[in-house]
């Protein structure tokens, strides 16, 4: 009987199942936490292959309309990385991408806060390259994506040189 009475009365966990769930919690914890930051590091990136496909877009499209890529400078826009701004994202400035040959050319503009700085030069009417240049997690490691445009065959084809996945 008092056996009956004693197992009612002694509820809850030793210390030693209490430290088996801590060190469970512990090993998934460094398992999830970098799996969770290279996912934010790639979505990040994927900014950039997007603006990088618009920009060849309207690239080939202005080659197809009139034989050449549209003649023209910029230097990146805007003009220092984005490491100060909210949620570390360069804020949309419209006075940075209207009134730039490049970018009205192209009719390129970003909208929305964003991470990387774009760049285009073509000098020549057949080949031209955009990059897009950003310090995702702003540890003054840049990631660079660059984006080359070619007609000399006569027809546009445009591609994309990625990054190593170091950052």
């Amino acid at each position: 009987m008092n056996r009956i009475l004693r197992n009612k009365t002694q509820r809850g966990f030793t210390l030693i199942e209490l430290m088996i769930v801590v060190a469970i919690i512990g090993i998934l914890a460094a398992v999830a936490i970098p799996k969770f930051l290279d996912y934010m590091k790639k979505s990040k990136r994927s900014e950039a292959e997007l603006n990088l496909n618009a920009i060849s877009k309207a690239a080939d499209s202005e080659y197809s309309e009139n034989t050449t890529y549209p003649q023209a400078v910029s230097g990146a826009t805007p003009g220092t990385l984005c490491c100060d701004g909210p949620n570390k994202k360069c804020a949309v400035v419209q006075a940075d991408w209207k009134g730039n040959a490049a970018w009205d050319a192209l009719g390129f503009e970003m909208t929305q806060p964003f991470y990387f700085q774009y760049e285009y030069t073509s000098n020549a009417s057949n080949l031209f390259t955009a990059t897009a240049t950003g310090d995702l997690d702003c540890d003054t490691e840049l990631v660079v994506y660059t984006l080359s445009g070619d007609a000399t065959t006569g027809s546009p084809t445009s591609t994309i040189a990625k990054p190593p996945r170091a950052d």
